[in-house]
């Protein structure tokens, strides 16, 4: 198990003492420097946001490996067609807690409207004033679009709506159960420019990579919020701070961005950062950036590293699990 945190170690263990499985954990992730570590075991599960350089596939196959199972929703890291061309196959955790990244995003729009970091700004220099720049919105007056409706997408439908929200949804596969909490929108043109806050709640694909851009910037009601806890690259950062120079978005809360893994999970403290783009994220007034932490409680992590560790066991011991993502 590999790119392992101390909380996801003690999970594992206690999963490999249950189910008798020697499980070995260490914090390195894979890649060619570090493959030696892999051999000589049955299975590998990670959790990294980079990809494998495409050769590995094939070394993999050659050492004996029948999958990767990796510990997150998301799986575009992988070249899905490589590892199928080398039999391998790969699982992600499709639904490890669809409530810790719905309250997250839920909470991150409610600072982003009270404008909490201008407040607390203010008032670690003892500024206690009121003016228009703090005035807030309520939710129950607003309307709420929700893009991509599964899981995660309902769970956040669900607790906008119970704050008063009028709650829309845009999503090419639609939910009967969604459609408890929200209207659908057919046309996206229409949902963008109905929506005060737009939620993303969708994978990663080659078809929707920088599906906001400046075209779908200018489409998006004036003076709305985005709010993005799915995938980095749905959204073209360049556009979206052209977007908030412009004033067409009041602000944006981010806990992904399209270039993170190279800062993710790592300590840059009293570090230059060498993505400027970045920076101007962290230091923008109009931007909550989180490093990826929507989904970080304790139920997520247990269900993370118990649903990879299961369909590690699933794919050693019958050929197959539930939760392939390239077959």
């Amino acid at each position: 198990m590999m790119g392992a945190r101390e909380d996801e170690k003690t999970f594992a263990l206690e999963w490999g003492k249950k189910n008798n499985i020697d499980v070995t954990v260490t914090t390195e992730v894979l890649n060619n420097d570090t493959y030696h570590l892999v051999q000589g075991f049955d299975g590998i599960s990670l959790q990294q946001t980079m990809g494998i350089p495409t050769e590995m596939y094939q070394q993999l196959r050659k050492d004996g490996f029948k999958q990767i199972a990796q510990r997150s929703a998301g799986f575009d890291m992988y070249d899905l067609e490589e590892a199928t061309k080398q039999n391998l196959l790969i699982t992600n955790v499709p639904a490890y807690s669809p409530n810790s990244v719905a309250e997250f995003t839920v909470s991150s729009a409610l600072n982003c409207l009270r404008h909490t970091e201008e407040i607390q700004r203010r008032v670690h220099s003892q500024d206690f004033t009121w003016d228009s720049r703090i005035l807030s919105k309520e939710v129950r007056s607003l309307t709420i679009g929700i893009l991509g409706t599964g899981r995660i997408g309902q769970v956040t439908g669900q607790i906008f709506k119970g704050f008063g929200a009028n709650i829309i949804g845009y999503d090419l596969y639609k939910s009967t159960a969604a459609e408890e909490i929200l209207t659908y929108e057919d046309d996206f043109d229409v949902f963008l420019a109905q929506s005060d806050i737009v939620s993303i709640h969708m994978p990663l694909t080659k078809d929707n990579h920088h599906l906001f851009n400046k075209e779908t910037f200018d489409k998006m009601k004036p003076g709305s919020i985005l709010i993005n806890a799915a995938r980095g690259g749905i959204v073209d950062t360049n556009a979206l701070i052209n977007a908030l120079n412009e004033g067409q978005l009041a602000g944006c809360a981010l806990d992904t961005y399209e270039q993170e893994m190279n800062y993710v999970t790592k300590d840059w403290q009293n570090k230059k950062l060498d993505d400027p783009i970045l920076q101007e994220l962290i230091q923008r007034e109009d931007v909550l950036y989180t490093p990826h932490i929507a989904f970080y409680t304790e139920t997520a992590v247990e269900n993370l590293v118990f649903g990879a560790l299961e369909a590690c066991l699933s794919v050693l011991t019958t050929g197959t699990a539930e939760t392939i993502v390239n077959n």
